[in-house]
């Protein structure tokens, strides 16, 4: 396989994130309505990505998927629907891993695909919220990765 490249993101970086997270939370999340998506679309774009520390993964030059962090919170980590299950986000996490010893994330309930693939890459469960961070009613699982 081709080593990829992480780099941090740079401001002109964020439209082309933008049009990837869309295109994953279609392909990945169908609990959510179109309005829903726009609602969190324009959060995305008006402050959260603003708020992480944002690494993006590009392959043969392309960005593929990217990672936003608080300190050793994943606060979000998109691959693009074209690129998903090819081991990018696993390598995306495995930057993280090299960082800190122990990690945090929340997930979508109605996402069990995500709650999976976190889970194969050592994350458990370690609580549940009602509501996601925007108080919608989008139940949390809180996980937590420990390194041995």
């Amino acid at each position: 396989m081709l080593q990829n490249k992480i780099r941090q993101a740079v401001q002109g970086d964020h439209p082309i994130l933008l049009a990837l997270w869309q295109h994953s939370v279609k392909a990945t999340h169908s609990f959510l309505t179109e309005q829903d998506i726009e609602k969190l679309y324009q959060g995305l774009k008006n402050e959260w990505l603003a708020q992480v520390e944002l690494w993006v993964l590009l392959a043969q030059d392309e960005i593929v998927g990217f990672i936003g962090l608080n300190d050793n919170n994943v606060e979000m980590l998109f691959i693009d629907d074209k690129h998903q299950g090819n081991g990018y986000g696993k390598q995306l996490l495995n930057f993280v891993k090299q960082r800190y010893l122990q990690i945090y994330l929340d997930v979508n309930e109605q996402n069990p695909h995500a709650l999976r693939f976190y889970q194969k890459q050592g994350f458990e469960i370690v609580g549940r919220s009602e509501l996601d961070g925007q108080g919608n009613p989008f139940p949390l699982l809180h996980l937590a990765y420990q390194a041995t």
